[in-house]
């Protein structure tokens, strides 16, 4: 399986889209077509960790002060699935494997695993 959740308005998410090869790829954008709860809990089956997938950058986090309170895998589970800037983006299922964000380190890996 090939597949890419990203969000179109995110310049960071559009820049690694074009520097990889998308051929076979599902491409689904997550504001236009939200992340369901089964596709939420085959990601998490990846990471074993909703934490992994939830995006600490998004404006949101910051304005409703979640750094500051105690949040449970359940508490990651619901506001990524409330709102789609929590999921970190983008992600990327290739075969077996997930690759999660935007690090030079994650784009490396992703990009290996596609030559």
């Amino acid at each position: 399986m090939k597949k890419v959740y990203f969000l179109q308005t995110c310049d960071t998410c559009r820049r690694i889209l074009r520097e990889v090869n998308l051929d076979g790829f599902e491409k689904q954008e997550i504001k236009l077509n939200p992340i369901t709860v089964k596709q939420l809990e085959e990601l998490y089956s990846y990471t074993k960790s909703y934490e992994d997938l939830f995006n600490k950058r998004a404006k949101l986090y910051k304005e409703m002060d979640l750094k500051n309170q105690n949040l449970t895998e359940e508490d990651y589970k619901h506001y990524i699935l409330d709102e789609y800037t929590f999921l970190k983006r983008p992600v990327f299922i290739v075969d077996e494997e997930i690759f999660v964000g935007n690090s030079k380190k994650t784009v490396q890996q992703l990009k290996e695993k596609l030559l």
